[in-house]
């Protein structure tokens, strides 16, 4: 039996020209082009000379000003809280990008489509049950959750980082209590835009809500992908889902090129 494999790339371009973050927070790109960096050969070569170089070039190359939440990355429980797991007894000091095991980051994968809800909306575990029915779906431990939101029909426009619904602290809870350990949005954030959760604080004094969907790995640690992109290409399951991150030493949060792979019988 042959095997069709097809890949769907995930991710956010890390450009320049399109803001994907709050200006403060956007990466810097500077290239430089393959005559550039001849003073850079030459200094490594000593006793080259530019016309050494076929046509005149060195290297093309970039300098990359970012954090390590820019672009489509994921989260470790470390950008959360500094302890996870007090669920199931003492918390212990939670994990770095680093430390992240490398079989939660890949895995079968399920997607949420919760494109119909109002932007600020926050999901409830209610809301993912009555998703789960509707696509005939029985979460497994592991799985990879990836809710698709209005967000990503807005990426590349200017109110991109305030759309979209939110995963709220039950609706988290709900799927890390049945193993899942990754999860993913194509928001700018896993939790409800900051322009909606500061509303709802100051209209209700509580908060609790302040960041509630990432808060719930003080209780059973997990990670979660931010500003995916093209969840409108992936059927609800039967795809696996690829998100190693970047190797950071002690870091909160690694750069990954996600993708979808779906494996079909060839004609």
């Amino acid at each position: 039996m042959k095997i069709a494999r097809q890949f769907i790339d995930l991710s956010i371009y890390l450009e320049n020209d399109v803001l994907s973050d709050p200006p403060a927070l956007a990466p810097k790109i500077t290239y430089q082009t393959h005559t550039d960096t001849l003073g850079e050969f030459i200094a490594m070569m000593p006793g080259s000379r530019a016309e050494d170089y076929p046509d005149g070039e060195a290297a093309a190359a970039e300098w990359v000003t970012l954090t390590t939440h820019s672009g489509t990355h994921l989260d470790a429980p470390w950008h959360f809280h500094s302890t996870m797991d007090a669920r199931f007894g003492k918390a212990k000091p939670s994990i770095t990008i680093d430390e992240v095991p490398l079989e939660w980051c890949f895995q079968p994968g399920v997607k949420l489509d919760f494109r119909s809800f109002a932007d600020g909306y926050v999901a409830t575990a209610a809301d993912v049950q009555a998703e789960l029915v509707r696509i005939g779906y029985e979460l497994q431990p592991l799985d990879i959750v990836l809710v698709n939101t209005r967000a990503g029909s807005r990426y590349g426009h200017n109110d991109y980082v305030n759309a979209g619904s939110g995963m709220g602290r039950e609706a988290t809870l709900y799927l890390l209590e049945r193993g899942v350990r990754l999860t993913g949005t194509d928001a700018w954030s896993w939790d409800a835009p900051f322009s909606y959760t500061a509303q709802r604080v100051a209209q209700s004094g509580d908060t609790s809500l302040i960041w509630e969907g990432h808060k719930a790995g003080r209780e059973i640690g997990y990670c979660h992908l931010e500003k995916l992109h093209n969840l409108e290409a992936l059927p609800p399951h039967g795809f696996m889902v690829s998100c190693f991150p970047h190797k950071i030493r002690n870091a909160s949060a690694g750069w990954t090129r996600a993708v979808a792979i779906i494996d079909k019988e060839a004609p």
